[in-house]
């Protein structure tokens, strides 16, 4: 009996989980090891904060994979991994024991890298990961925000910072919002074309943008690295993810930045019984950014290796396309697409972004 065990609930591991009632894998005994008994859809939740979306629309439940497929559940966390003698760590202390390792575990906001950045975030900030106390908080905040007009900080200029700017301004029309993009303006990454779109988009909503790093938060204020303080109520951390802290001692080969480094197989360029997809993971053999190899359609290829190394048969590998279509909810039920360089914007392009959105919610709920 070979033991499967799969770190995390993120996409690729849901697409696996929905196809082993109608194919077992004989002789496998899988463990998943997730904190929670759902997975939140990160795609929806800035409809979820704009209010387009209850909590319920964005859940993807993890018990029904297991009924009928020889899965058993851990709700814990990892803390540790030892790559040479093949072992997890988790948050209660225990240990597992694997034959084949499977990372999805999404991306990661890791508190004490934060808190380095940002003195005061730990105790003061709403961080957007992990989603599922996300998604607790924020009714609070709104709640709060019927009571008085409130002072809101989004950090971070990326995708997720400006959905989610977008999204609060969108929710409370009575509140301030501004956006602190960093060392780079609103959507630095997206072409010129697309920039242009979001910094309209922002200034339709009266977001204000500064083009600061936070240093510090505390009661009341975020301190800027020009040494200026903005008031603020609910400063909301929205930056790019973070490796998490217990890959760096586990040996496995990792990029600088400590993700997990991948081959076109989605398997350890160290030590091919582990596997690792999405936000996790850097695939060594391409010269796209992270951004560009990061997509829901790793699943399929990710199912299809890890039932073909537990058959002792050799993988196949796996090319994500250079360019995906990226769609950017702006707040009011509108939304921005690109694929390449061709861009757009309209009240259609939310309507498509929100029938992918639902229909990836069905396709793994409908069972």
């Amino acid at each position: 009996m070979k033991h499967l065990v799969m770190l995390g609930a993120g996409h690729a591991h849901v697409h696996m989980l929905s196809t082993l009632a109608a194919q077992p894998l004989a002789g496998v005994q899988i463990t998943l090891v997730a904190p929670y008994p759902r997975q939140l859809y990160s795609g929806m939740m800035p409809g979820f904060v704009a209010g387009h979306y209850t909590l319920e629309d964005c859940v993807i439940p993890l018990e029904p994979f297991l009924k009928g497929a020889t899965v058993t559940l851990l709700k814990r966390s990892a803390t540790g991994l030892d790559a040479n003698q093949r072992t997890v760590t988790l948050d209660d202390g225990s240990t597992l024991a694997y034959d084949v390792l499977s990372i999805n575990s999404g991306p990661v906001q890791e508190r004490q890298k934060i808190e380095q950045m940002m003195p005061g975030a730990r105790e003061h900030a709403l961080f957007v990961r992990p989603i599922e106390p996300f998604g607790v908080l924020w009714p609070q905040v709104v709640t709060l925000a019927q009571q008085k007009h409130l002072r809101l900080a989004v950090i971070g200029g990326g995708a997720a910072g400006f959905e989610l700017s977008c999204a609060v301004a969108h929710r409370l029309p009575g509140s301030s919002v501004t956006m602190l993009s960093g060392d780079a303006p609103a959507g630095a990454n997206y072409p010129p074309k697309v920039q242009a779109m979001i910094t309209q988009a922002l200034k339709d909503r009266a977001i204000t943008v500064i083009q600061e790093r936070a240093t510090g938060i505390a009661a009341g204020e975020v301190t800027l690295t020009s040494g200026a303080r903005l008031a603020c109520d609910v400063p909301i951390i929205a930056i790019g993810s973070q490796a998490p802290t217990w890959l760096q001692p586990s040996g496995l080969a990792l990029d600088l930045q400590g993700f997990v480094a991948v081959d076109a197989f989605q398997r350890s360029t160290s030590h091919p019984q582990v596997f690792a997809a999405g936000d996790v993971a850097t695939r060594t053999d391409l010269t796209l950014p992270r951004s560009g190899v990061i997509a829901v359609r790793a699943g399929p290829p990710l199912a299809k290796n890890l039932r073909a190394v537990l058959a002792g048969i050799d993988p196949s590998p796996y090319t994500p396309q250079d360019k995906t279509l990226n769609l950017l909810s702006c707040g009011n039920r509108r939304a921005i697409a690109s694929w390449g360089n061709w861009s757009a914007q309209g009240r259609w392009v939310w309507w498509l972004k929100d029938r992918i959105d639902r229909g990836f919610i069905s396709k793994y709920t409908r069972r």
